[in-house]
């Protein structure tokens, strides 16, 4: 076996991509304290074609160093917007026919394995702060809550990392209707 080389993967140009259909699907990121961690959505967003990310809060917007250090250009490809507060992103996306959904661990959450897309609605996902989790503020707006299930010793899984296992997850739903 041998690794593909990257002319061998043919990645679409930042043009095509901008071009290209995308996953009706768009992050929001509540107050996220680390740039290392948006830059890690961006890289996810731009991996598996997300429509948008919404930046909100204290969350740090490009061409923040450490964003750019993970992101490693999807910053160039991936629509974004900063909005001061996440309850305006929730309401504004709600407004247009999103189906907004919070991953937390909350009363009432659906298990990421039990989920499935509402049909016909596009789909916003509010990823929280590494500390808090989802403020408050957006769980009271959220049209539901989804929970990824855990079996250690944490309570909880890096940003980076939950983002990445329910974006594949609701991916291929979408894509492979898996």
């Amino acid at each position: 076996m041998r690794k593909l080389t990257i002319k061998e993967l043919q990645r679409k140009s930042v043009e095509d991509f901008a071009a290209g259909e995308k996953t009706p699907l768009v992050l929001v990121l509540d107050n996220i304290r680390s740039a290392l961690n948006t830059g890690s959505a961006f890289r996810t967003a731009d991996a598996f074609a997300i429509e948008k990310i919404y930046l909100c809060g204290i969350t740090a917007t490009p061409p923040h160093r450490e964003i750019l250090k993970t992101a490693i250009g999807a910053t160039e490809s991936v629509t974004w917007e900063y909005v001061d507060k996440t309850s305006r992103a929730i309401l504004e996306l709600q407004e247009k026919g999103y189906w907004v959904c919070a991953v937390e661990q909350a009363e009432g959450s659906t298990a990421l394995q039990d989920f499935k897309i509402p049909p016909g609605k596009p789909l916003a996902l509010v990823f929280g702060n590494e500390v808090e989790g989802v403020s408050e503020e957006a769980m009271a707006l959220v049209d539901a809550c989804l929970e990824v299930p855990q079996f250690g010793t944490k309570h909880s899984l890096n940003i980076a990392v939950c983002l990445g296992v329910v974006v594949w997850d609701v991916f291929k739903q979408w894509k492979y209707g898996a």
